[in-house]
């Protein structure tokens, strides 16, 4: 038995070798090879970064930039604040206005209560929306609330320091109303 080894084991050596040259040979032709362009299934980075985030995701303060604020008047940073269950940030400019955008992911349009006869609908980019204003009342509020699917909405209230201006506050409302849209779901 052990000349059976001493003639096995030389031609074992040598096929072992072979087959360890063989798979060296396979590892270094693989990894040589450049890799595979990404297939059309998979999305970029920027298709991905581009992607609209849901309104479960967004923060309120976090949806006027400091250009924004410049745009619509407000200088100072917004205050975190919640209403019934829904997000809201509240900004205030002393001796002006203030304005409160609220994120509710349960209530749709049709779900707000809006007094008969104060609203009108409205298009804000690409979501359909109320203004909500009290002529009568010319109490200097006004509000535009922007749907969101059938059971959210973002709702953007302005209310004037002095209680007058109904139609300044609406300006105030539509400006910020259209400055948030573009980063709602």
């Amino acid at each position: 038995m052990s000349s059976f080894l001493s003639r096995a084991l030389p031609g074992a050596c040598v096929l072992l070798g072979l087959v360890a040259l063989a798979g060296c040979g396979a590892a270094a032709s693989q990894s040589a090879a450049p890799p595979a362009a990404p297939s059309a299934a998979t999305p970029s980075y920027s298709a991905a970064q581009s992607a609209k985030p849901t309104l479960a995701t967004l923060e309120p303060c976090d949806l006027l930039s400091s250009s924004d604020r410049s745009s619509a008047g407000l200088s100072a940073l917004g205050k975190d604040k919640t209403i019934g269950a829904a997000r809201a940030c509240d900004w205030t400019e002393p001796g002006s206005f203030g304005v409160t955008v609220t994120l509710d992911g349960s209530s749709g349009l049709s779900d707000l209560a809006v007094s008969r006869g104060t609203s009108r609908k409205i298009k804000v980019g690409a979501h359909s929306a109320l203004q909500v204003a009290d002529k009568k009342a010319a109490d200097g509020t006004c509000a535009v609330l922007l749907g969101i699917g059938a059971s959210a909405s973002a709702q953007v209230d302005v209310s004037n320091t002095s209680f007058t201006g109904t139609d300044l506050a609406c300006r105030r409302a539509n400006t910020v109303a259209g400055l948030i849209e573009p980063k709602l779901p």
